[in-house]
């Protein structure tokens, strides 16, 4: 288990109602903690069109997440 800080922005942070929060969690990577904060704010959906960053640096889904990361999630933008 790690303790890991999150980060919402954008339409996540109104969908959770908080801008962050510190979660002791099992997750290797940030899609298994998307995965796990959706489980815990139902307002959270699918992450494929999201952005993702790890301790201020844009990442891949499927990163290795270590104790003490930040990780930031960024909802789809949509276009018009």
């Amino acid at each position: 288990m790690k303790n890991i800080k999150v980060r919402y922005f954008a339409a996540y942070r109104e969908e959770t109602g908080v801008g962050f929060e510190t979660i002791t969690t099992g997750a290797n990577s940030p899609a298994e903690l998307f995965a796990e904060c959706a489980t815990k704010h139902e307002g959270l959906q699918s992450y494929s069109a999201a952005l993702v960053a790890i301790n201020d640096e844009m990442s891949d889904w499927n990163a290795a997440l270590s104790e003490g990361d930040e990780v930031l999630f960024f909802p789809p933008v949509a276009g018009g």
